[in-house]
């Protein structure tokens, strides 16, 4: 966690995020600032489905794509869209403590009696299926993973503007990541 840059000022904003979307984000979530008029999405978040997590954000501000541990591996078409066909040029890779992707192989059990349970799926079949997807969505850790995705992605797109950010679920603010470390 010491890798995270708390931002409750202007001033906290790092000169490379000046007059960038990345900005308005902080200062609109974080900073309580006003919201703009938007026409049309200047941003692309990518963020845990988590429901702990609510952006404060404006309307046509940003495309939102929300999945397990805001991993967007299996999102790339979508990601692809709204850089092809929106014209986006950052993305806000955003993630965040407590994540329940971490150490996902420790929920097996509870995720199998859930869909059991819950869905009306057979043991058989619940066990399959978290034996197929969990490998793809399990994250060691969160701001590791942010700092990976964030590369992975800054290779695939490389006009594109990638930043990781990490949301605070304990006080519902968002974080920029020191890079360098």
């Amino acid at each position: 966690m010491n890798r995270l840059i708390k931002v409750l000022d202007k001033k906290d904003i790092l000169p490379q995020y000046i007059n960038t979307p990345i900005e308005k984000l902080l200062q609109y979530h974080n900073l309580g600032y006003d919201f703009e008029k938007y026409a049309k999405a200047d941003l692309l978040v990518g963020m845990c489905m988590d429901n702990r997590k609510q952006l404060r954000i404006p309307n046509n501000f940003a495309y939102i794509l929300r999945t397990g541990g805001g991993n967007l591996r299996y999102s790339e078409f979508k990601v692809s869209y709204a850089v092809a066909i929106g014209s986006v040029k950052t993305i806000a890779l955003i993630g965040h403590n407590n994540c329940g992707m971490v150490n996902l192989i420790s929920k097996k059990d509870n995720f199998i009696k859930g869909l059991i349970e819950n869905a009306g799926w057979d043991e058989k079949h619940a066990e399959e299926h978290f034996t197929s997807f969990a490998p793809m969505f399990e994250i060691e850790n969160e701001i590791d993973f942010l700092l990976s995705e964030t590369k992975r992605l800054n290779e695939k797109y490389p006009k594109i503007s990638v930043v990781p950010l990490f949301y605070n679920v304990d006080d519902n603010l968002l974080y920029l990541i020191e890079e360098s470390k």
